[in-house]
């Protein structure tokens, strides 16, 4: 079955509000069997929207609609498809009720327009669609072969009525729709193109599963997708795939969910009863700050210091000045001194693994050294400190959160080993 998401509002084309209705609908039907194709954004004009039907029709077993099912004259979502299908249009009863109860419980006149939102196209093969959490009732409706699903615009609204009811309607239209089973690879300190040419002969030769990859800040994901008739038989299909990506790059692949890198990094230290500290330069803290967002991590992070002075390389990290300054000094932005900060941040909280990071973010050079010039340092108890030099481009955010991913994926790299 071939679906197409059609949202109305102006508010969408203006970029008021992001359309977050679109994603949501797209993996549930993913879920269910239902390839989307294609996404529409059309605004409050029912000539414009009557076209985006006509259109959809053509091309679409399934339009779902989101917005436009309120109380304004703006709101013609319901309007439209029923003068297009030709239609009449009439009042489910009990969401008038819920809606007359809901103003005499405030003491407020519930003017005309309320009633709207009680509308209901008819006619057989017309089903309401319940709405927990708002007025505007939903609906599902089987036409000429065609289904048309209309569902709110606020997603408070909108995904309750896709999970519950929307679902259910859903279900009951299908036959022999064998649902899509997915499965995302996740993968650090390798880049997307050079991921993609890994398994270029993988992706070009792709029909069952297929594998798409696709970027994030400093990480790469890769969906295996199938479609099959139970999980059982999805799994088969997808491990022998991942098994094939893993031979090739499985030194990158840190998860088989869609899960940032530190989520693995706390999850291993826990595994291993061990405990990490960071010292931070040009991150500014942003590592300690992607660590101490996985829950629990108090148990496994112990803390780190932001050191973005020399003065507080000194003062806080024990760093001689004469590392950090004068005429022979390596300087604040050296291997030497990323080594030391590591070092020394692990000897001083105690913990088992210090990491540490200290670059040139950005606009302008530093020290004489370019922009985009990163030394990260991991230091592990009972073991040599390991450095590492990387050069990355883009501004300065870009930098900075390319600089913690990849110092993750090295502690993920030595808590592995």
């Amino acid at each position: 079955m071939k679906a197409e998401i059609i949202a109305v509002g102006t508010e969408l084309l203006l970029g008021q509000i992001v359309n977050t209705n679109a994603q949501a609908i797209s993996q549930q039907l993913a879920d269910l069997g239902i390839d989307v194709y294609f996404q529409t954004v059309v605004g409050d004009n029912p000539e414009r929207l009557r076209q985006a039907i006509e259109i959809g029709r053509g091309r679409a077993d399934l339009l779902v609609f989101t917005g436009g099912l309120g109380p304004t004259q703006d709101d013609l979502t319901k309007d439209v498809l029923a003068d297009y299908l030709g239609r009449p249009m009439g009042i489910h009863e009990p969401s008038m009720r819920v809606i007359e109860e809901l103003f005499s419980s405030r003491g407020a006149h519930m003017v005309e327009s309320n009633i709207r939102q009680a509308h209901l196209i008819l006619g057989e093969g017309s089903d309401p669609l319940d709405n927990s959490t708002g007025l505007a009732v939903g609906n599902g409706i089987e036409d000429s072969g065609t289904l048309y699903m209309l569902l709110p615009g606020p997603p408070r609204e909108m995904e309750p009525m896709l999970l519950g009811p929307g679902t259910a309607w859903l279900r009951s239209k299908l036959r022999e729709e064998r649902p899509l089973y997915s499965r995302v690879l996740k993968f650090a300190g390798i880049g997307e193109s050079n991921l993609e040419a890994a398994l270029i002969d993988l992706i070009d030769g792709q029909s069952d599963p297929t594998i798409a990859p696709y970027a994030k800040e400093g990480e790469v994901a890769l969906r295996v997708s199938t479609k099959a008739s139970s999980e059982e038989e999805a799994a088969i299909k997808i491990n022998a795939t991942v098994s094939v990506v893993a031979q090739r790059v499985g030194e990158h692949l840190y998860a088989q969910k869609d899960v940032p890198i530190e989520d693995s990094v706390v999850e291993l230290l826990r595994n291993a009863r061990k405990r990490l500290a960071s010292a931070e330069s040009l991150s500014g803290g942003l590592f300690g700050e992607l660590i101490t967002r996985v829950p629990g991590s108090s148990g496994e992070y112990v803390g780190g210091v932001i050191t973005y002075t020399n003065l507080m390389k000194h003062k806080l990290l024990d760093i001689p000045m004469s590392q950090l300054e004068g005429d022979g000094a390596p300087g604040a932005i050296s291997e030497s001194t990323a080594k030391l900060m590591a070092e020394n941040v692990m000897i001083i909280t105690g913990a088992d693994f210090g990491v540490a990071l200290t670059g040139v973010a950005g606009p302008a050079e530093s020290e004489g050294k370019p922009v985009g010039l990163v030394y990260f340092a991991v230091a592990e108890k009972g073991k040599e400190t390991v450095v590492y030099t990387s050069h990355f481009k883009g501004v300065r955010e870009m930098v900075r959160i390319r600089a913690v991913k990849s110092a993750l994926y090295r502690l993920w790299q030595a808590l592995k080993a």
